[in-house]
């Protein structure tokens, strides 16, 4: 019996949507680098390999598959997987969130939940458990890093939240006010890795307290 070729590129999509009315918070398709020379921009046709290669294509998705998904209000972390438009899709709803992970109809749904829970429990830690939608949409830069250190080009590199989040930090915000602030901000290259470093070392301290 032939069976479907093996791909590293397990993650097709992943989506952060309102749970309200299923807007896009933050949406990111994959498609494997080989394959990017047989598809055009231009292209409205979808492709097995690249289904969704306009944002028209993939807002319609990402409506049908809220609407697919919804949950009531009263089960809060609801979660499910799912085989939606010949894709798997496994989702948890965080309060007035909900989060995605799109994988191939052959995929295992046991590692894409994994990546979800890595990305899920990365960003708790970071944002000390608020992850309701305006938190989210403040801290933008965090969920993306988060993003950037589980996967590229579809391809899962991490899942363990915490190495995820120790990976992940920024500078510290400090109040800067007037000239005198603004003379005290160092933007040279160094002041930058300073405090790039500087809010490493507060993660990595957060964590080891058990944060």
């Amino acid at each position: 019996m032939p069976t479907a070729p093996v791909s590293i590129f397990s993650v097709a999509a992943v989506l952060l949507l309102s749970v309200s009315d299923g807007s896009r918070i933050l949406a990111k398709y994959y498609v494997p680098p080989h394959s990017a020379t047989a598809i055009t921009p231009a292209s409205t046709t979808p492709t097995e390999l690249n289904p969704y290669p306009t944002v028209a294509l993939q807002k319609s998705f990402e409506k049908g598959l809220h609407a697919k998904t919804q949950k009531p209000a009263s089960q809060p972390g609801a979660g499910d997987i799912i085989l939606y438009d010949n894709k798997i899709v496994v989702f948890k709803q965080e309060g007035d969130v909900a989060m995605y992970v799109v994988g191939g109809a052959q995929e295992n749904e046991m590692l894409l939940w994994h990546v979800l829970l890595g990305w899920r429990d990365a960003l708790n830690i970071l944002l000390k458990n608020n992850t309701d939608r305006r938190t989210l949409l403040e801290n933008y830069d965090l969920v993306a890093l988060c993003l950037d250190e589980i996967l590229d080009d579809g391809i899962i590199l991490e899942t363990d939240p915490v190495a995820i989040a120790s990976r992940v930090s920024r500078a510290p915000t400090q109040e800067v006010g007037g000239a005198a602030g603004l003379r005290n901000l160092d933007l040279s290259e160094q002041g930058l890795l300073n405090a790039w470093e500087y809010g490493r070392n507060q993660l990595r301290e957060r964590l080891r307290q058990g944060l």
